[in-house]
């Protein structure tokens, strides 16, 4: 059962593990707007397009730090390792509001 904002988050990170589109997809702001290096702003479409069909480049991702920072964002850190043998860690900025994904900011690491 899903109660708090961190609960959202993880849950949204092991469904993007494990590609269940279908049990991510509600998790989601019909607003739902997404941010990274390498993304300005994606809505909710295109994010679940371009960017959650991607676990498969991983070969392990560990969540380090699930930290609520008030009643709406969270912070998590995390590292992954990629199937090519790098690995790195980023932080994400969530926004979670009435149970669901309003915004994710991506800040990409460096290696480990």
């Amino acid at each position: 059962m899903i109660n708090s904002q961190t609960d959202v988050v993880e849950a949204a990170f092991r469904y993007y593990r494990s590609q269940d589109r279908d049990a991510a997809f509600p998790l989601y702001a019909d607003d739902f707007s997404f941010t990274s290096p390498q993304d300005d702003h994606i809505d909710k479409a295109t994010f679940f397009e371009r960017c959650f069909p991607t676990a498969d480049r991983l070969k392990e991702q560990r969540l380090l730090h699930v930290t609520p920072a008030d009643e709406e964002l969270v912070f998590v850190h995390y590292e992954y390792e990629l199937t090519t043998g790098a690995r790195h860690r980023n932080v994400e900025a969530i926004t979670v509001r009435d149970g669901l994904i309003h915004e994710v900011q991506v800040f990409f690491g460096g290696t480990v």
